[in-house]
């Protein structure tokens, strides 16, 4: 709902400089008649702002408590940790499939979103020149969201998230292409530099040879995966720039209601076409799912919190720790070393998608 016509009107007065009510001020001389009297008054002080007896502002203005240093670096690195056990899950849980675990994401997150959306008065629907852009964000983020999951099955973990991690470069190249924000020779470089880590990854056939089947037991899958972490990171990116021309004139949790109750329709579809809708049978894989949406909903939340106390700077150079955890994730618990071809990659998907985050950073701080 909209704030009442009488608001309205008031803030357009206060905006034109108009005074809101009859209040004549005092001639000069009889304000400073009052001073003078109010000056002998024992205990009186001076407004510390407009130095005014009349003000009636005597007290200092309360000054607002700093946050923590490096509270904001914590955030990211606990939406890391959980981003990457929600990942472990998902890699965890072979007998779901992708689409169906997303459901049960959007089923958990729902529960909880609904009940903020009542405290916070915001409605369902969203104000009426942002809807359109609420759906796309809610079946691209949807659709980016299954074909993570998807990837995770299918390819190494470490592969995967480091794949997902060029998503900042697509963001820089939408933006310019939809949002007409500026596209330097360093945005093409970073691009180039992610192809090259991507390639160094993925270690196609025609470049890499015999080295491909010597490395991979299962190069078909392997590349499934790979192709889903890419329509991941393009997709998270369209969302991105989406959510970026809306802007703070829609609420945070109404652009998750579309994101969840979109995905979960979209997961229903899709299962009711293939046919893959089965319950787990194991327990455990049923605390995964229920941890897969929780931890999920919880790294959304850091993140959140996180760019709103620290500068972009920083949390991108602590968002970093995704590809750490993965790599520790990998090896500990599925015994696979990622290979050299993979940690070069890495390096240069990494290094091209920090630098693209930072250097939009430097040019805002200016």
């Amino acid at each position: 709902m909209g704030p009442p016509e009488s608001a309205g009107d008031a803030a357009d007065l206060e905006e034109s400089g108009l005074p809101l009510t009859d209040y004549a001020p005092p001639r000069e001389a009889d304000g400073e008649r009052v001073d003078a009297e109010a000056a002998d008054a024992p205990g009186s002080r001076r407004c510390w702002l407009c130095r005014s007896l009349r003000c009636g502002s005597s007290s200092e203005p309360a000054k607002k408590k700093a946050p923590c240093p490096g509270l904001g670096l914590f955030y990211t690195l606990l939406s890391a940790f959980l981003f990457s056990v929600a990942s472990l899950f998902v890699k965890k849980v072979q007998d779901v499939h992708a689409v169906e675990i997303s459901a049960f994401r959007c089923v958990f997150q729902m529960l909880v979103i609904i009940p903020c959306l009542i405290y916070r008065k915001t409605g369902f629907i969203g104000p009426k020149g942002q809807r359109l852009f609420l759906l796309l964000r809610g079946i691209l983020g949807s659709t980016a969201m299954i074909l993570m999951y998807y990837a995770f099955q299918t390819t190494s973990l470490a592969d995967a998230t480091v794949i997902a991690f060029s998503c900042p470069v697509f963001t820089s190249l939408f933006a310019c292409l939809f949002l007409k924000e500026k596209y330097s020779l360093w945005d093409a470089f970073f691009i180039l530099f992610t192809i090259t880590g991507v390639i160094l990854i993925v270690r196609p056939p025609f470049l890499f040879g015999s080295i491909t089947t010597a490395v991979e037991k299962n190069y078909s899958d392997h590349l499934k995966g790979t192709f889903a972490a890419i329509g991941h990171a393009v997709l998270a990116a369209m969302t991105l720039v989406i959510l970026r021309k809306m802007g703070k004139s829609v609420d945070y949790f109404l652009s998750i209601w579309y994101y969840v109750i979109l995905g979960l329709l979209e997961s229903t579809v899709v299962l009711f076409i293939t046919g893959e809708w089965s319950l787990p049978n194991c327990g455990l894989d049923r605390l995964f799912l229920i941890l897969i949406g929780l931890l999920g909903l919880g790294g959304q939340i850091f993140i959140t919190k996180a760019v709103q106390i620290e500068k972009a700077g920083p949390v991108a150079m602590m968002k970093t720790m995704d590809v750490v955890f993965a790599f520790i994730f990998q090896i500990i618990f599925f015994n696979d070393v990622p290979t050299w071809w993979t940690v070069g990659g890495a390096l240069c998907v990494v290094a091209s998608s920090t630098g693209a985050v930072l250097r939009k950073w430097l040019q805002s701080s200016k």
